[in-house]
């Protein structure tokens, strides 16, 4: 189930706006794909990132992956939890598991992100 409210992108990152900022993190299907996680590089507090920008990566028994910022902006807080708890991303992707949030330079980059239904049905294609 893809919740409704959050915004996504291809490289499945999810994005939750409130206000001025935005939580991110990677989608219930990326998890999926990566398996147990195992270790996250968490992005860099303060970092000022463009849209597309690798800032964390993921590792799991599976693969590495790059998680990419789905908009330009501030980061201005990491999920610390991750450190020590990385497999909250497979528990819990869209509430604990967050990876960081921004504060939106450019809210225009927003609009150009699937919603829920759209997510899904790209999903459909892979």
């Amino acid at each position: 189930m893809v919740p409704e409210e959050l915004k996504y992108t291809k490289e499945h990152e999810w994005v939750k706006i409130d206000g001025e900022t935005a939580l991110i993190g990677i989608t219930d299907h990326a998890q999926s794909e990566l398996g147990d996680i195992t270790f996250i590089e968490l992005p860099v507090q303060a970092k000022q990132v463009k849209r597309g920008e690798s800032v964390a990566t993921v590792e799991s028994v599976k693969a590495a992956s790059d998680v990419y910022s789905p908009i330009s902006g501030e980061i201005v807080e990491v999920n610390g939890l991750l450190e020590d708890a990385p497999e909250t991303i497979n528990l819990s992707p869209y509430e604990n598991g967050w990876i960081f949030q921004i504060k939106i330079s450019d809210g225009g980059e927003v609009e150009t992100m699937m919603d829920a239904a759209a997510y899904e049905e790209y999903l459909g294609t892979l």
